[in-house]
Protein backbone atom coordinates (compact mmCIF):
# COMPACT_ATOMS: atom_id res chain seq x y z
CA UNK A 1 0.00 0.00 0.00
CA UNK A 2 3.06 2.22 0.50
CA UNK A 3 4.18 1.63 -2.94
CA UNK A 4 0.92 3.12 -3.89
CA UNK A 5 1.47 6.07 -1.57
CA UNK A 6 4.86 6.89 -3.82
CA UNK A 7 2.83 7.00 -6.78
CA UNK A 8 0.34 10.01 -4.48
CA UNK A 9 -2.07 7.59 -4.79
CA UNK A 10 -2.42 5.74 -1.48
CA UNK A 11 -2.43 8.91 0.24
CA UNK A 12 -6.33 8.46 0.07
CA UNK A 13 -6.29 4.87 0.88
CA UNK A 14 -4.81 4.66 4.20
CA UNK A 15 -5.94 7.98 5.96
CA UNK A 16 -5.22 8.74 9.35
CA UNK A 17 -8.30 9.43 9.76
CA UNK A 18 -11.96 10.16 8.48
CA UNK A 19 -10.98 14.10 7.88
CA UNK A 20 -8.03 12.48 5.97
CA UNK A 21 -10.22 11.59 2.80
CA UNK A 22 -12.71 14.47 3.07
CA UNK A 23 -12.96 15.48 -1.31
CA UNK A 24 -11.06 12.23 -1.45
CA UNK A 25 -8.36 13.49 -3.55
CA UNK A 26 -4.52 13.68 -3.19
CA UNK A 27 -4.03 16.99 -5.89
CA UNK A 28 -8.13 18.21 -5.30
CA UNK A 29 -6.95 21.49 -5.60
CA UNK A 30 -6.84 21.02 -9.33
CA UNK A 31 -10.67 20.55 -9.30
CA UNK A 32 -11.28 24.25 -8.03
CA UNK A 33 -8.87 26.80 -8.92
CA UNK A 34 -8.62 27.72 -6.00
CA UNK A 35 -9.75 24.81 -3.64
CA UNK A 36 -11.51 26.35 -0.52
CA UNK A 37 -12.06 24.66 2.98
CA UNK A 38 -13.57 25.84 6.45
CA UNK A 39 -13.16 23.59 9.21
CA UNK A 40 -15.24 24.36 12.56
CA UNK A 41 -14.39 23.15 15.99
CA UNK A 42 -15.36 23.58 19.25
CA UNK A 43 -15.20 21.55 23.11
CA UNK A 44 -16.51 21.12 26.29
CA UNK A 45 -13.73 20.58 29.06
CA UNK A 46 -14.55 19.25 32.73
CA UNK A 47 -10.92 19.65 34.51
CA UNK A 48 -10.55 19.54 38.51
CA UNK A 49 -7.19 21.02 38.10
CA UNK A 50 -6.26 24.56 36.74
CA UNK A 51 -4.86 24.08 33.50
CA UNK A 52 -2.43 26.88 33.53
CA UNK A 53 -0.24 24.73 35.75
CA UNK A 54 2.95 23.24 33.70
CA UNK A 55 3.85 19.64 33.40
CA UNK A 56 6.28 19.22 36.57
CA UNK A 57 10.13 19.88 35.55
CA UNK A 58 9.24 21.62 32.25
CA UNK A 59 7.90 24.77 33.87
CA UNK A 60 10.69 26.14 31.59
CA UNK A 61 8.74 25.36 28.68
CA UNK A 62 5.23 26.09 26.90
CA UNK A 63 1.84 25.16 28.86
CA UNK A 64 -0.81 24.72 25.91
CA UNK A 65 -3.58 23.78 28.26
CA UNK A 66 -7.03 22.87 27.85
CA UNK A 67 -9.70 25.43 28.65
CA UNK A 68 -12.89 24.42 30.84
CA UNK A 69 -16.14 24.74 30.23
CA UNK A 70 -18.18 25.25 26.84
CA UNK A 71 -15.23 26.77 24.14
CA UNK A 72 -15.12 27.78 20.61
CA UNK A 73 -12.23 26.11 18.89
CA UNK A 74 -9.91 27.59 16.15
CA UNK A 75 -11.51 27.92 12.92
CA UNK A 76 -9.53 27.09 10.09
CA UNK A 77 -9.77 28.66 6.51
CA UNK A 78 -8.24 26.96 3.95
CA UNK A 79 -7.22 27.93 -0.19
CA UNK A 80 -4.97 25.89 -2.04
CA UNK A 81 -4.79 26.14 -6.06
CA UNK A 82 -2.11 25.18 -8.85
CA UNK A 83 -0.72 28.23 -9.33
CA UNK A 84 1.29 27.02 -12.68
CA UNK A 85 2.55 24.01 -14.14
CA UNK A 86 5.54 24.54 -12.06
CA UNK A 87 4.18 25.34 -8.30
CA UNK A 88 1.19 24.97 -6.13
CA UNK A 89 0.08 27.23 -3.62
CA UNK A 90 -1.06 26.58 -0.33
CA UNK A 91 -2.56 28.98 2.68
CA UNK A 92 -4.32 27.97 5.53
CA UNK A 93 -5.97 30.66 8.12
CA UNK A 94 -6.33 30.50 12.13
CA UNK A 95 -9.41 32.20 13.00
CA UNK A 96 -8.77 32.69 16.88
CA UNK A 97 -12.29 31.90 18.93
CA UNK A 98 -11.77 35.51 20.39
CA UNK A 99 -11.55 37.42 17.41
CA UNK A 100 -7.94 37.72 15.09
CA UNK A 101 -6.67 35.84 12.07
CA UNK A 102 -3.24 34.17 12.37
CA UNK A 103 -1.23 32.43 9.32
CA UNK A 104 -0.91 28.86 9.84
CA UNK A 105 0.65 27.80 6.93
CA UNK A 106 1.02 29.89 4.11
CA UNK A 107 3.93 28.48 1.80
CA UNK A 108 4.88 27.78 -2.16
CA UNK A 109 5.62 23.97 -3.32
CA UNK A 110 7.02 22.97 -6.24
CA UNK A 111 5.08 20.24 -8.82
CA UNK A 112 7.72 19.75 -11.47
CA UNK A 113 11.13 19.07 -10.26
CA UNK A 114 11.07 15.48 -10.94
CA UNK A 115 12.96 12.99 -10.17
CA UNK A 116 11.47 12.57 -6.32
CA UNK A 117 12.61 15.81 -5.88
CA UNK A 118 10.04 18.75 -4.06
CA UNK A 119 10.61 21.61 -2.91
CA UNK A 120 8.66 24.21 -0.46
CA UNK A 121 9.30 27.48 1.13
CA UNK A 122 7.04 30.09 3.23
CA UNK A 123 5.25 29.02 6.02
CA UNK A 124 4.58 25.87 7.38
CA UNK A 125 4.80 22.90 9.82
CA UNK A 126 8.15 21.20 9.91
CA UNK A 127 8.20 17.49 8.99
CA UNK A 128 9.84 15.81 11.91
CA UNK A 129 8.37 13.23 13.51
CA UNK A 130 5.05 12.05 12.85
CA UNK A 131 2.11 13.96 14.20
CA UNK A 132 3.76 17.58 13.57
CA UNK A 133 2.55 17.89 10.55
CA UNK A 134 -1.25 16.90 10.74
CA UNK A 135 -3.15 19.60 10.92
CA UNK A 136 -5.54 19.64 14.26
CA UNK A 137 -8.73 18.50 12.87
CA UNK A 138 -7.40 14.96 12.00
CA UNK A 139 -5.48 14.86 15.48
CA UNK A 140 -7.10 11.49 16.47
CA UNK A 141 -7.36 12.76 20.31
CA UNK A 142 -8.68 16.20 21.04
CA UNK A 143 -5.60 17.16 22.90
CA UNK A 144 -1.74 16.29 21.57
CA UNK A 145 0.85 14.00 23.39
CA UNK A 146 2.48 15.81 26.31
CA UNK A 147 5.64 15.50 24.77
CA UNK A 148 4.22 17.43 21.76
CA UNK A 149 2.50 20.07 23.97
CA UNK A 150 6.04 20.55 26.24
CA UNK A 151 8.14 20.02 23.83
CA UNK A 152 6.73 21.90 20.52
CA UNK A 153 4.48 24.12 21.84
CA UNK A 154 2.11 21.34 20.32
CA UNK A 155 3.24 21.68 16.85
CA UNK A 156 6.49 23.36 15.52
CA UNK A 157 6.06 25.51 12.76
CA UNK A 158 8.52 27.13 10.55
CA UNK A 159 9.48 30.37 7.87
CA UNK A 160 11.79 28.68 5.50
CA UNK A 161 12.60 26.30 3.05
CA UNK A 162 12.04 22.39 2.95
CA UNK A 163 13.44 20.20 0.13
CA UNK A 164 12.30 16.55 0.40
CA UNK A 165 13.29 13.41 -1.93
CA UNK A 166 11.57 10.46 -2.97
CA UNK A 167 13.66 7.30 -3.86
CA UNK A 168 12.52 5.84 -6.87
CA UNK A 169 12.26 2.90 -5.03
CA UNK A 170 8.94 -0.16 -4.26
CA UNK A 171 9.62 0.94 -0.39
CA UNK A 172 8.60 4.33 0.56
CA UNK A 173 12.45 6.08 1.33
CA UNK A 174 11.79 9.62 2.25
CA UNK A 175 14.90 12.16 2.78
CA UNK A 176 14.71 16.03 3.92
CA UNK A 177 16.47 19.07 5.17
CA UNK A 178 14.90 22.19 6.75
CA UNK A 179 16.22 25.18 7.12
CA UNK A 180 13.95 28.40 8.67
CA UNK A 181 13.97 31.20 11.05
CA UNK A 182 13.36 29.36 14.07
CA UNK A 183 9.97 31.03 15.20
CA UNK A 184 8.54 28.39 16.87
CA UNK A 185 9.35 27.11 20.35
CA UNK A 186 11.88 26.03 21.54
CA UNK A 187 13.42 28.78 18.96
CA UNK A 188 12.92 32.05 19.65
CA UNK A 189 12.31 34.45 17.08
CA UNK A 190 14.44 37.11 16.63
CA UNK A 191 15.87 39.33 13.40
CA UNK A 192 18.89 38.14 12.29
CA UNK A 193 20.88 37.15 8.83
CA UNK A 194 20.78 33.17 8.35
CA UNK A 195 19.03 30.66 9.81
CA UNK A 196 17.65 30.04 13.33
CA UNK A 197 16.62 26.35 13.12
CA UNK A 198 17.08 23.27 11.11
CA UNK A 199 15.61 19.66 10.76
CA UNK A 200 16.75 16.82 8.98
CA UNK A 201 14.05 13.63 8.57
CA UNK A 202 14.42 10.54 7.01
CA UNK A 203 10.89 8.64 6.84
CA UNK A 204 11.26 4.53 5.32
CA UNK A 205 8.21 2.55 5.18
CA UNK A 206 6.15 -0.67 3.28
CA UNK A 207 3.71 -2.73 2.95
CA UNK A 208 3.34 -6.40 4.26
CA UNK A 209 0.84 -8.10 2.12
CA UNK A 210 -2.28 -6.16 1.20
CA UNK A 211 -3.73 -5.70 4.79
CA UNK A 212 -0.66 -4.21 6.37
CA UNK A 213 1.71 -1.35 5.83
CA UNK A 214 4.59 0.08 8.23
CA UNK A 215 7.12 3.31 8.01
CA UNK A 216 9.32 4.67 10.54
CA UNK A 217 10.78 7.50 10.66
CA UNK A 218 14.29 9.58 12.39
CA UNK A 219 14.63 13.56 13.13
CA UNK A 220 16.86 15.91 14.29
CA UNK A 221 16.38 19.83 15.05
CA UNK A 222 18.82 21.98 16.21
CA UNK A 223 17.38 26.04 17.37
CA UNK A 224 19.09 28.95 19.38
CA UNK A 225 17.29 30.08 22.47
CA UNK A 226 17.70 33.68 22.80
CA UNK A 227 16.62 35.57 26.26
CA UNK A 228 13.86 32.65 26.29
CA UNK A 229 11.96 33.99 29.53
CA UNK A 230 10.39 31.73 31.75
CA UNK A 231 7.28 32.69 34.71
CA UNK A 232 6.34 30.83 37.73
CA UNK A 233 9.33 28.77 37.71
CA UNK A 234 9.49 26.55 40.96
CA UNK A 235 12.97 27.24 43.01
CA UNK A 236 15.03 26.33 45.67
CA UNK A 237 13.91 28.81 48.08
CA UNK A 238 10.09 28.39 47.81
CA UNK A 239 9.78 31.13 46.35
CA UNK A 240 5.93 32.09 46.28
CA UNK A 241 4.71 31.64 42.83
CA UNK A 242 8.00 31.08 41.59
CA UNK A 243 10.33 33.16 39.74
CA UNK A 244 11.13 34.47 36.21
CA UNK A 245 14.21 32.58 34.33
CA UNK A 246 15.77 33.59 31.02
CA UNK A 247 17.81 31.29 29.18
CA UNK A 248 20.41 31.40 26.23
CA UNK A 249 22.15 28.69 24.21
CA UNK A 250 21.39 25.63 21.84
CA UNK A 251 18.23 23.52 21.79
CA UNK A 252 18.94 19.99 20.24
CA UNK A 253 16.31 17.41 20.03
CA UNK A 254 16.27 13.90 18.31
CA UNK A 255 13.02 11.87 17.58
CA UNK A 256 12.24 8.36 16.92
CA UNK A 257 8.74 7.78 15.70
CA UNK A 258 6.73 4.45 14.35
CA UNK A 259 3.09 4.14 12.45
CA UNK A 260 1.61 0.64 11.52
CA UNK A 261 -1.64 0.01 10.01
CA UNK A 262 -3.53 -3.19 9.54
CA UNK A 263 -7.40 -3.68 7.67
CA UNK A 264 -8.79 -6.59 6.87
CA UNK A 265 -8.88 -7.35 2.91
CA UNK A 266 -7.66 -3.37 2.62
CA UNK A 267 -10.85 -2.09 3.61
CA UNK A 268 -10.64 0.69 5.64
CA UNK A 269 -14.05 1.64 5.23
CA UNK A 270 -15.14 -1.13 7.63
CA UNK A 271 -12.68 -1.61 10.54
CA UNK A 272 -8.60 -1.05 10.71
CA UNK A 273 -6.42 -0.73 13.31
CA UNK A 274 -3.50 1.47 14.05
CA UNK A 275 -0.54 1.17 16.42
CA UNK A 276 1.87 4.76 16.98
CA UNK A 277 4.53 5.92 18.92
CA UNK A 278 7.10 8.85 19.55
CA UNK A 279 10.33 9.58 21.16
CA UNK A 280 11.88 12.58 21.56
CA UNK A 281 15.06 13.45 23.58
CA UNK A 282 15.87 17.29 24.17
CA UNK A 283 19.20 18.26 25.14
CA UNK A 284 19.70 22.27 26.16
CA UNK A 285 23.24 23.90 26.78
CA UNK A 286 24.10 27.54 27.75
CA UNK A 287 23.49 30.21 30.21
CA UNK A 288 20.73 30.68 32.52
CA UNK A 289 19.87 33.93 34.38
CA UNK A 290 17.69 33.14 37.66
CA UNK A 291 14.73 35.30 38.94
CA UNK A 292 15.36 38.52 35.82
CA UNK A 293 13.05 40.61 38.45
CA UNK A 294 15.40 40.46 41.62
CA UNK A 295 18.87 38.80 41.79
CA UNK A 296 19.46 38.20 38.07
CA UNK A 297 21.97 35.55 38.66
CA UNK A 298 24.04 34.14 36.16
CA UNK A 299 25.57 30.45 35.02
CA UNK A 300 25.93 27.67 33.06
CA UNK A 301 23.19 25.27 32.61
CA UNK A 302 22.29 22.20 30.77
CA UNK A 303 19.64 19.68 30.58
CA UNK A 304 18.61 16.22 28.96
CA UNK A 305 14.78 16.01 28.80
CA UNK A 306 12.87 13.19 27.02
CA UNK A 307 9.47 12.73 26.78
CA UNK A 308 7.00 9.83 24.43
CA UNK A 309 4.31 8.52 24.03
CA UNK A 310 2.35 4.95 22.68
CA UNK A 311 -0.80 4.92 20.97
CA UNK A 312 -3.48 2.80 19.15
CA UNK A 313 -6.94 3.65 17.31
CA UNK A 314 -9.21 1.05 16.45
CA UNK A 315 -12.21 1.44 14.11
CA UNK A 316 -14.62 -1.18 15.02
CA UNK A 317 -17.68 -0.85 12.64
CA UNK A 318 -17.99 1.65 9.93
CA UNK A 319 -18.64 5.32 11.55
CA UNK A 320 -17.20 4.38 14.64
CA UNK A 321 -13.50 4.49 16.34
CA UNK A 322 -11.89 4.10 19.84
CA UNK A 323 -8.24 4.71 21.05
CA UNK A 324 -5.58 4.81 24.02
CA UNK A 325 -3.18 6.67 24.58
CA UNK A 326 -0.16 6.78 27.26
CA UNK A 327 1.88 9.52 28.01
CA UNK A 328 5.19 10.19 29.86
CA UNK A 329 7.81 12.63 29.90
CA UNK A 330 11.21 12.50 32.04
CA UNK A 331 12.45 16.34 33.63
CA UNK A 332 16.18 14.85 33.77
CA UNK A 333 18.67 16.21 36.27
CA UNK A 334 20.39 19.54 35.25
CA UNK A 335 23.55 20.65 35.50
CA UNK A 336 23.87 23.80 37.25
CA UNK A 337 26.65 26.22 37.63
CA UNK A 338 27.99 27.22 41.49
CA UNK A 339 26.62 30.61 41.39
CA UNK A 340 23.30 29.02 41.21
CA UNK A 341 23.20 25.74 42.61
CA UNK A 342 20.96 26.61 45.72
CA UNK A 343 18.83 28.49 43.70
CA UNK A 344 17.68 26.49 41.10
CA UNK A 345 15.87 22.85 41.34
CA UNK A 346 18.04 20.49 39.58
CA UNK A 347 16.28 17.50 40.05
CA UNK A 348 12.46 17.27 40.85
CA UNK A 349 12.24 13.39 41.32
CA UNK A 350 8.98 13.27 39.17
CA UNK A 351 7.98 12.11 35.85
CA UNK A 352 4.67 13.15 34.47
CA UNK A 353 2.19 10.83 32.63
CA UNK A 354 -0.88 10.54 31.35
CA UNK A 355 -3.77 8.21 30.38
CA UNK A 356 -6.19 8.74 27.79
CA UNK A 357 -9.37 7.14 26.53
CA UNK A 358 -11.73 8.49 23.46
CA UNK A 359 -14.89 7.46 21.33
CA UNK A 360 -15.47 9.18 18.11
CA UNK A 361 -18.53 8.81 15.57
CA UNK A 362 -18.54 10.37 12.15
CA UNK A 363 -21.64 10.39 9.90
CA UNK A 364 -19.00 11.14 6.95
CA UNK A 365 -16.06 12.19 6.23
CA UNK A 366 -17.16 16.26 6.53
CA UNK A 367 -18.43 15.83 10.64
CA UNK A 368 -17.00 14.77 13.72
CA UNK A 369 -18.00 14.10 17.55
CA UNK A 370 -15.88 13.07 19.97
CA UNK A 371 -15.68 11.82 23.67
CA UNK A 372 -12.57 11.38 25.68
CA UNK A 373 -11.64 10.96 29.18
CA UNK A 374 -8.04 11.30 30.30
CA UNK A 375 -5.99 10.27 34.08
CA UNK A 376 -3.83 13.33 33.98
CA UNK A 377 -0.56 12.64 36.56
CA UNK A 378 1.02 15.51 34.96
CA UNK A 379 1.56 17.60 38.06
CA UNK A 380 3.04 16.41 41.08
CA UNK A 381 -0.12 16.29 43.60
CA UNK A 382 -2.12 17.69 41.51
CA UNK A 383 -3.81 14.65 39.91
CA UNK A 384 -6.53 15.36 37.39
CA UNK A 385 -9.66 13.58 35.83
CA UNK A 386 -10.72 15.43 32.59
CA UNK A 387 -13.72 15.12 30.37
CA UNK A 388 -14.22 16.46 26.60
CA UNK A 389 -16.70 16.45 24.11
CA UNK A 390 -15.12 17.61 20.54
CA UNK A 391 -17.07 18.44 17.02
CA UNK A 392 -15.56 19.11 14.17
CA UNK A 393 -16.95 20.24 10.78
CA UNK A 394 -15.53 20.31 7.46
CA UNK A 395 -16.92 22.58 4.84
CA UNK A 396 -15.57 22.62 1.19
CA UNK A 397 -13.03 20.66 -0.73
CA UNK A 398 -10.43 19.43 1.51
CA UNK A 399 -7.47 16.91 -0.13
CA UNK A 400 -6.36 13.97 1.90
CA UNK A 401 -3.61 13.70 4.18
CA UNK A 402 -0.30 12.13 4.00
CA UNK A 403 0.43 8.38 5.46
Amino acid sequence: MLKKYTRTVFAVLLCHSAFACAAGGVNNATAFNPALSLILSGTYGNLQQDPGIAATGFAMNPNSGHDQGFNLGESELGIAADIDPEYRGVATFSLAPAGGVSVENAFVQSTALGNGLNFKFGRFFSALGYLNNQHAHTWDFVDQPLVYATFWNNQLGEDGMQFKWLAPTDMFIELGAETGKGRGFPGSDTSQNGSGANVLFAHIGDDIGIEQSWRIGLSLHQTKRVKAVSTAVPDLLNSVGGVSDSFTGLSKTTGLDFVWKYSPNGNIQDRYLKLQGEYFERNENGLLTYNTAATGVIDRYSVVQSGWYIQSVYQFMPHWRTGLRYDRLDPGTAKIGARNALNIIADYAFKPQRSTWMLDYSASEFSHFRFQLAQDDSRQGLSDKQFFVQYIMAMGAHGAHSY
